[in-house]
């Protein structure tokens, strides 16, 4: 125990000789801990700023240069890039299934083949959007698959 760590920020420290599978795995572990108490974010639509329930979001969407938050009530757009969307969500939940698009894992009702090598995710709330070849295999792993 160690007085001068704030009890609402614990430390936590993994000394290892080498960074093995073990020590990432633990590692990672305690990063999706931590993560997993961001689970209501800020977003800044045009008039004013949303806080969402990360796990109300089913999928995000780049369209142009808008990012389309498509959620269980409603679709929120913001200026936001989703490369820093993705950096602010649990990493745990979200899974990249093409250059412009970001699925919660928890809204994935189904995967099906499409054209030359691609798939079509279909999400809660009958959303659908396609699995570009690049990434399926990444989605595949990620699903145990």
């Amino acid at each position: 125990m160690d007085p001068t760590i704030p009890s609402n920020d614990p430390l936590v420290m993994i000394k290892a000789d080498r960074l093995e599978d073990e020590a990432k795995e633990i590692f990672e572990y305690v990063h999706r801990y931590k993560s997993s108490y961001n689970n209501v974010i800020p977003i800044k639509t045009d008039d004013k700023i949303v806080m969402l329930k990360t796990d109300q979001i089913i999928l995000a969407d780049i369209n142009q240069t808008t990012l389309m938050l498509y959620c269980m009530d409603a679709i929120y757009t913001t200026k936001e890039t989703l490369t820093h969307f993705q950096n602010r969500v649990n990493r745990q939940n979200f899974v990249q299934i093409s250059k412009h698009a970001i699925i919660n894992i928890d809204h994935l009702l189904s995967l099906s083949d499409s054209f030359s090598g691609n798939m079509t995710a279909r999400l809660t709330n009958n959303i659908k959007s396609s699995v570009s070849r690049k990434y399926v295999k990444l989605l595949m792993d990620y699903l145990g698959l």
